[in-house]
């Protein structure tokens, strides 16, 4: 499994693998639950974020399209 991202190109296992170790002698094996929990959270909130923005969109779409298909009274 290789991920690709626009920046960095493909990482597979291996270039994981050596992350992880960076990350594990950064910050040592006691701050890692507290980066990961941060992390998790981060992610968290941009997804919601994400999709409300998405529904927002969603939604000034849908009044749009109702307001262009009422027919419109002549004078």
């Amino acid at each position: 499994m290789t991920t690709t991202l626009a920046f960095i190109g493909g990482i597979g296992w291996p270039e994981l693998v050596v992350i992880a170790v960076v990350v594990l002698l950064v910050f040592g094996p006691r701050r890692l639950p507290e980066i990961a929990e941060s992390f998790g959270t981060s992610i968290k909130k941009f997804r919601r974020a994400t999709q409300d923005a998405k529904d927002e969109v969603k939604r000034e779409l849908d009044v749009s399209e109702k307001a262009d298909q009422k027919p419109r009274e002549e004078d």
